[in-house]
């Protein structure tokens, strides 16, 4: 599992990807020269789109167990996933980024502790519906077990 986001333009086939519009196609194209670059049938690269927080927006209402103090920012984190066609076309700005716009709305936000609380609280299932990308990684590793 490798973050998309500030991944270094000398990855493999980094310039061939970065024409793709879309950040899915992207980084499947990078997988796919990950996938070649080390050549083992066990390896099964994927890269999160954008980051970790981006699958924290697969349910937004689920900050609220880590923020209850904090309903109007829970709001607007809903408000703004809305604007996006899945948790993982949230943008990859350096001021956009979604930890960027969760910190920008909870300061106190930390990743391994109100990130933590907020995934599990959302759960694999809804993280797997929200986001087809990760879906298809965990699909493809499950489908080991029956191989």
């Amino acid at each position: 599992m490798v973050d998309f986001y500030a991944l270094p333009n000398d990855f493999p086939g980094y310039a061939d990807c970065k024409r793709h519009a879309s950040p899915i196609q992207k980084v499947t194209c990078l997988e796919d020269y990950m996938r070649g670059d080390l050549a083992h049938s066990r390896f099964i690269p994927y890269i999160q789109l954008h980051e970790f927080e981006a699958l924290l927006f697969s349910d937004p209402q689920k900050f609220a167990f880590a923020f209850p103090q904090s309903p109007f920012a829970v709001d607007r984190l809903a408000n703004l996933r809305k604007g996006f066609p899945t948790p993982e076309h949230i943008d990859d700005n350096p001021e956009k980024h979604p930890s960027k716009r969760i910190a920008s709305l909870l300061p106190e936000y930390t990743k391994l502790v109100a990130g933590l609380l907020v995934i599990q609280h959302i759960g694999l299932r809804n993280i797997r519906r929200e986001c087809p990308h990760f879906a298809q990684w965990i699909d493809r590793i499950e489908a080991l077990g029956t191989e």
